[in-house]
């Protein structure tokens, strides 16, 4: 495909190089789905069941070589022995190379065809809730989250319809183990223009414990979430954001006298009237009498 001194051969070579270069807007995550040569029934069923926002999955892949072959960036292995039974490592790559895995352990599943109810359509936006403190205070469990924010999060759009959300993955980290549970959102009458939210759950539904883990240090942590200048907005004066990304901004006025400001007049605040009775003179009743 290319000639010496890594030139392209043909338009269609440099067509491909060009896709897989480096882009200030990189493509979509793709991810590979593999199965090991020891399984389970659960795995296999695990495998096939995983929500369905994975981006154009792929079951080629079995090396770190096939990820340039395939261009993807997020892998899922399933396996299953007696020392690990039912064992899934979900991981990403950085530059085609392993950036960090964690291993998770299947305690408890229950597959879509248990769930007898209509499901969301195949590549819908989830919402992701993440629910304990641990996925703030522990370090791995932080990773943990930003590898299933990779993994769940879906193509990214400019904008959502209401009717679109209605697909929601809550995670819960609770007592060292890991709680994943899918849920459709049911728009029900309300009596007011505020539709009534409902949620049925449409599975699958895990209970992972985590095991082994395999961490990127913090200088290539930091190197794979490194984003160009032209990404980065510039700050604007008195304004801010919180966690949840709500803008907050700060008005700078003049001084003002609060002794003039016109506030709302209440009943209570009102001065009482001081009411004076004026009583006649004993002298004047006595002459009337």
């Amino acid at each position: 495909m290319t000639m010496n001194g890594g030139r392209p051969k043909s338009q269609r070579s440099k067509r491909f190089l060009e896709g897989r270069a480096p882009k200030i807007a990189e493509n979509v995550k793709n991810a590979m789905i593999m199965k090991g040569g020891n399984t389970s029934e659960t795995i296999t069923n695990a495998l096939k069941d995983l929500p369905p926002t994975l981006t154009r999955p792929s079951l080629l892949c079995f090396q770190e070589f096939f990820s340039k072959k395939t261009d993807c960036s997020l892998f899922v292995f399933g396996s299953h022995n007696k020392k690990r039974p039912n064992n899934l490592i979900f991981g990403r790559l950085f530059d085609f190379h392993v950036l960090d895995m964690m291993e998770l352990g299947i305690e408890k599943y229950t597959g879509l065809m248990d769930f007898k109810n209509s499901k969301c359509p195949e590549g819908t936006k989830p919402m992701l809730v993440f629910a304990g403190d641990a996925f703030d205070v522990d370090h791995e469990l932080r990773r943990l989250k930003s590898l299933f924010i990779d993994f769940f999060r879906g193509m990214a759009v400019p904008a959502v319809r209401l009717a679109g959300l209605e697909h929601i993955l809550h995670i819960t980290a609770l007592e060292d183990k890991i709680y994943l549970r899918s849920y459709r959102s049911l728009l029900k009458k309300s009596g007011c223009r505020t539709p009534r939210i409902e949620l049925e759950e449409i599975g699958p539904a895990f209970d992972f414990v985590v095991r082994r883990t395999h961490m990127a240090s913090e200088d290539l942590y930091k190197t794979a979430h490194r984003q160009p200048k032209v990404l980065k907005a510039g700050k604007k004066k008195n304004i801010s954001h919180d966690v949840f990304g709500t803008k907050f901004g700060r008005l700078h006025m003049q001084k003002q006298d609060l002794g003039k400001l016109q506030t709302r007049k209440m009943k209570g605040l009102r001065k009482r009237r001081v009411m004076t009775l004026t009583l006649p003179s004993p002298k004047a009743s006595s002459t009337q009498s």
